[in-house]
């Protein structure tokens, strides 16, 4: 593998990458892309989260509500430390913007990343009460799930070793979400407020999918980044979200 045509081929046959010094510049400027919005979207969910504490009904939720909140940034810190590897200021890159900052409630941002701020698009709203943070939680925890069935598979070993220590924790915190709604649900006015939650969340986690056909995918293919397109995932989430609002009477 000694020019970049070598390590394409090789990738696109399923090959991985190891190590920095072996990765071509391109490749390297769409990994830490990749690093970057997931670190961010994390940073900023756990943010989210910790604000989401004191909303919770009852010790059980509030336990629930902090685990979430720390599991994230851990998540972000063992993704940062792969980026450390390229030589990213670890403590600069943490510190770089206000993770618990959100945009007004009625704003509509669609697919734009925000200011540099690489987080996923939904990540700038602002949760307003319990129900309303467990709904996105969950619509959001979905999501996230079918993204990292991609993450797991990077070609970038380390990385993708790292993805999948974080998949079960991101799957449970998910489970979380759903056995919090199950109950809210369980009232007529809680099946109320959580469909008015469920209208405002559902449009916004659905534009972190993405263009459904985004000209970077054939590029990320090549280089073992990607598997599914966009739209591909994006009809997962569909039919896990039609699923699941489904058989909670949503």
């Amino acid at each position: 593998m000694t020019d970049l045509m070598n390590i394409e081929d090789y990738l696109a046959k399923g090959g991985v990458l190891t190590a920095p010094n072996n990765v071509p510049a391109r490749y390297r400027g769409e990994l830490m892309r990749i690093m970057s919005s997931f670190i961010d979207s994390e940073l900023a969910a756990s943010a989210g989260f910790a604000s989401s504490i004191n909303f919770a009904p009852a010790i059980k939720e509030r336990i629930a509500a902090s685990r979430i909140t720390l599991e994230k940034a851990d998540h972000a810190e063992r993704v940062l430390n792969i980026m450390g590897d390229f030589g990213t200021d670890k403590r600069r890159y943490q510190s770089q913007y206000d993770w618990a900052a959100r945009v007004e409630r009625d704003s509509d941002l669609g697919q734009v990343r925000k200011e540099g701020d690489m987080r996923v698009s939904v990540f700038h709203y602002p949760i307003i009460n319990w129900t309303d943070a467990v709904v996105m939680n969950v619509l959001q925890g979905l999501s996230t799930s079918v993204l990292m069935t991609e993450l797991t598979r990077i070609s970038y070993a380390p990385l993708a070793e790292v993805f999948r220590e974080i998949a079960p924790r991101e799957t449970r915190h998910m489970q979380l979400g759903l056995e919090g709604l199950t109950e809210i649900v369980a009232t007529e006015e809680g099946r109320a407020e959580a469909k008015t939650s469920v209208a405002y969340w559902l449009p916004r986690v659905e534009a972190g999918f993405g263009a459904p056909n985004s000209s970077r995918f054939e590029i990320l293919a090549r280089f073992g980044l990607r598997h599914s397109s966009n739209k591909e995932l994006l009809a997962q989430w569909n039919a896990e979200c039609s699923k699941t609002l489904a058989a909670l009477g949503l």
